[in-house]
C-alpha cells in the first residue's frame, strides 16, 4: 500500500510517499481502508520532535480518520468487514502507524460508528479536537447552565469545536478571534459575543455586554501575553483550561492575580483519557451536538499525493478541518 512515510524528525517537508506492506490484523485489531484522514497541528509537532511521543522510525503520521473495515483479527466483536468506522483517540499516528496511508491497523476498541447525519468528511477530523474540547469544558466538574465560557483562538480547530460543544451544552459563549469574517461565522455557530483580542477595549466590551456576570471558565488556546487578560475577566472561583500556547510563553506572570478570587489553572491532555473515558466522552459529545443539530466544520479535502499542500492550508489558519482524501474519496 501507499503511505506518507516519516524517516526522521526533520518536519513535514521530510515526509515522502512510499510503499509499505499491507497491514495484517492481530488479535483485537482491525484493518481500515482509509477514506479521509484529518490533519492536526500535533502531527507537525511530532514530525519536528516537539511532542513527547518518539515512535520507531519509519513512522506514518495521522491520528484522525474514517474508513471501511477491510479485515478483522481474532477476538473482534461488534465490528465487521464493510463497516464504516471512525478512529477514536488512541495510539494511532502516535506510537503506531497512522492514517496518512491507504490502510491503517487499529485496535477494534478504538473504532466508533459515524454519528447519524454526519458525512464521512465531518466525522474524519472530529475526534481529537472534540475530545480535547470536551476535556477542557468538563475537567473542573459540572458547570451550571448559566455559566459564561470564554474561548480564545476560537476560530482554530479546537476553538471551533469548543464553541460548538459549549453552545450545545447550554452555556453562554464569548469567543475571541482576530479575523472579522471568522468572528461573524462564530456568531452563526451560537457564540453570544465575539471580540477581537487585538482590540485593547475587548474586556471592557465584554463587561458592558454581560453586566455583573463574569467569566466562569476560560478555554485558552493561545497563551502568551493574552493569558493575563483572560484571567482578568474571571469571576470568583473562575477556572482556565489551558489547551495551547500558539503565542508562546506567558511573560512576567503575576501569580497574585489568582489569590483573592481563588482562581484555578489546569492543563488539558486528552492523551490521559483511557479508552473507556474516550468512548464515554465521545458519546456525550455526539449526544450534545445532536441537540443543536451541530456538525463538525470541514474546510477542505486534498488529494492523497498533495499532503504538503494540505499542511500548508492547515498552517494558513482555516476555519474547519483540513483533510486528506484517500481511496478515491472526493476532494474539494
Amino acid at each position: 500500500m501507499r503511505a506518507w512515510i516519516m524517516d526522521d524528525y526533520s518536519g513535514i517537508g521530510g515526509l515522502r510517499i512510499g510503499s509499505v506492506p499491507d497491514p495484517v490484523p492481530g488479535d483485537g485489531e482491525v484493518v481500515l481502508r482509509v477514506r479521509y484522514a484529518g490533519l492536526n497541528p500535533a502531527d507537525r509537532y511530532l514530525a519536528e520532535r516537539q511532542y513527547p511521543a518518539k515512535p520507531p522510525l519509519p513512522h506514518i503520521l495521522g491520528r484522525d480518520g474514517v474508513g471501511i473495515v477491510h479485515a478483522v483479527g481474532a477476538g473482534v466483536d461488534g465490528v465487521a468487514v464493510g463497516d464504516l468506522c471512525v478512529v477514536l483517540r488512541g495510539d494511532t499516528g502516535v506510537e503506531r502507524p497512522g492514517t496518512f496511508a491507504e490502510q491503517v491497523l487499529v485496535p477494534a476498541q478504538d473504532l466508533v460508528a459515524v454519528p447519524a447525519g454526519w458525512s464521512e468528511p465531518e466525522a474524519a477530523g472530529a475526534p481529537l479536537v472534540f475530545l480535547t474540547a470536551y476535556q477542557a469544558l468538563t475537567q473542573w466538574g459540572s458547570l451550571p447552565p448559566s455559566s459564561l465560557v470564554l474561548v480564545t483562538g476560537a476560530s482554530g480547530g479546537v476553538g471551533v469545536a469548543t464553541v460548538q460543544l459549549a453552545v450545545a451544552m447550554g452555556f453562554s459563549v464569548v469567543a475571541l478571534s482576530r479575523d472579522g469574517e471568522k468572528r461573524a461565522r462564530l456568531l452563526s455557530l451560537g457564540a453570544s459575543q465575539v471580540f477581537d483580542p487585538a482590540d485593547g477595549e475587548w474586556r471592557k466590551k465584554l463587561k458592558a455586554a454581560f453586566g455583573q456576570r463574569r467569566v466562569d471558565l476560560a478555554i485558552d488556546n493561545i497563551g502568551g501575553t493574552g493569558l493575563p487578560e483572560v484571567i482578568e475577566t474571571l469571576g470568583y472561583g473562575g477556572r482556565v483550561s489551558l489547551v495551547g500556547r500558539l503565542a508562546g510563553p506567558v511573560p512576567a506572570f503575576n501569580t497574585s492575580t489568582l489569590f483573592f478570587r481563588r482562581l484555578r489553572l489546569g492543563g488539558v491532555a486528552v492523551g490521559s483519557y483511557t479508552n473507556a473515558e474516550s468512548r464515554a466522552a465521545w458519546e456525550a459529545i455526539v449526544a450534545s451536538l445532536a441537540r443543536t443539530n451541530a456538525r463538525p466544520l470541514v474546510d477542505s479535502a486534498h488529494p492523497f499525493d498533495r499532503l504538503p499542500d494540505a499542511f500548508a492550508r492547515l498552517g494558513s489558519g482555516p476555519m474547519g478541518k483540513v483533510l486528506l482524501a484517500i481511496d478515491g474519496a472526493a476532494t474539494g
